[in-house]
């Protein structure tokens, strides 16, 4: 649409009237090369608007691009050959090493102690240093009836109302190495179970089974600093690992009352942060005022597959290679609790059929998340499904052979269909 833009302007006039008056134009513009318009807009949008004029010279054509030529597909044959030469690396720093459990002749009544920690190397980097000490797999158990997916729920369902016989059937039926208690009852938000009921579970426990235990609290830092400080009284000796003291408890006030109650009655202690090196540091910081050094485990956090596993990895992988290079504050042993693999709704969920079955599925999930940060150095394992022990306890042993391989054939293990 034309028009002119004046105090008196004419109606404007649309792209129908200017066709029509094509001819006109083009009369009264014979032999003009160039013409000026004053107060003048034009509204086309889109439009490309383009009036030949006669004895006027045509526009240029288009230059003609010739067509790409076609490339030739060229096939995969062979992958490239490289040579390797295996080496081994002299790290200054170590891995503190913590014991759980107490024999009788150590002051308590497990049938053997277990002593994590003690690496001089990345985890399985050199043949030559082998983990001092295998990993260690707890299994769970939980003080009320929780809500558990089904491929879970159907291990344990004669039990979930007794955790003394849930302990008992996870060591002499699923060969738990550490059995973790998880005082779920006391959080203020579920039951609110007093301290008493809390050392009752844990007394049951200890009875009931031989083997070193972990003591989950609620995660209240005011419930937990009460709940801890009565089991490590009432445990005395027993070398417990309470899980967990974290910055929040600091906060709160309540940190000195958990790591002097451990430090007093010989129990280690869980430094739990969420993914910060420079949280779990402080952390430790703060407990070296209260406990020695090889009293501590950490947790530096799982996430499950799918959702973060490569940062749990990095951010574990990091520590591990900080420590081993001289710094003492990461210098301890790790745990991973690789049943956070059942918080991914595709461990559980029922789904299209090509994800599989779930009784398939969701112990896969976890073994995955177990294997991946054993691979970054983690010591202690907390697990739940049967299918993912057995399958860790299958490979672990497979990983610093040496010898076992045909060379020749190891870059052939995968194959690319073209």
């Amino acid at each position: 649409m034309a028009r002119r833009n004046s105090e008196n302007s004419t109606p404007p006039i649309d792209a129908a009237q200017l066709f029509a008056l094509a001819p006109q134009l083009r009369e009264l513009l014979k032999g003009v090369s160039q013409v000026e318009l004053e107060h003048f807009s034009m509204e086309i949008g889109d439009l490309d608007l383009f009036i030949p004029l006669s004895g006027s010279t045509p526009a240029p054509a288009a230059p003609t691009v010739p067509p790409a030529p076609v490339q030739p597909v060229v096939k995969l044959t062979d992958l490239i050959r490289e040579s390797y030469a295996r080496t081994s690396s002299d790290f200054p720093g170590r891995i503190r090493e913590v014991r759980l459990g107490a024999t009788k002749s150590e002051g308590g009544s497990r049938c053997r102690s277990i002593t994590i920690g003690g690496a001089t190397a990345p985890a399985y980097s050199d043949p030559a240093r082998p983990p001092v000490h295998s990993p260690v797999i707890s299994l769970d158990v939980f003080d009320m009836p929780v809500t558990l997916p089904r491929v879970l729920r159907e291990n344990v369902t004669d039990v979930i109302e007794d955790p003394a016989e849930w302990a008992k059937m996870n060591v002499k039926k699923f060969g738990a190495d550490v059995v973790t208690v998880h005082l779920t009852s006391t959080d203020p938000l579920f039951r609110d179970s007093p301290a008493s009921v809390a050392v009752k579970t844990v007394e049951d426990v200890l009875q009931a089974v031989d083997v070193p235990l972990i003591i989950g609290g609620c995660g209240d830092p005011k419930k937990d600093a009460e709940v801890f400080s009565a089991v490590a009284e009432m445990a005395e000796g027993e070398r417990l690992l309470i899980n967990s003291v974290t910055l929040d408890m600091a906060e709160a006030g309540t940190l000195e009352r958990v790591a002097t109650a451990a430090r007093d009655h010989g129990h280690a202690l869980l430094a739990f942060t969420g993914l910060d090196l420079n949280n779990a540091k402080e952390l430790n910081r703060r407990l070296y005022e209260y406990i020695p050094a090889e009293q501590i485990v950490m947790d530096l956090t799982t996430v499950a597959l799918g959702y973060g596993l490569e940062y749990s990895f990095t951010i574990h992988e990091r520590a591990r290679y900080a420590a081993l290079m001289g710094d003492t504050e990461l210098a301890h042993p790790t745990i991973s609790a690789a049943t956070n693999a059942w918080a991914a709704r595709e461990a559980w969920m029922k789904m299209a059929p090509e994800y599989g079955s779930r009784q398939l599925r969701g112990p896969v999930w976890e073994t995955v998340n177990a294997l991946t940060l054993l691979l970054a150095g983690v010591d202690l394992f907390l697990m739940m499904h049967p299918a993912a022990v057995l399958t860790l306890r299958e490979i672990v042993p497979r990983l610093p052979a040496v010898g076992t391989a045909h060379p020749g054939q190891i870059a052939d293990w995968v194959g690319v269909r073209l």
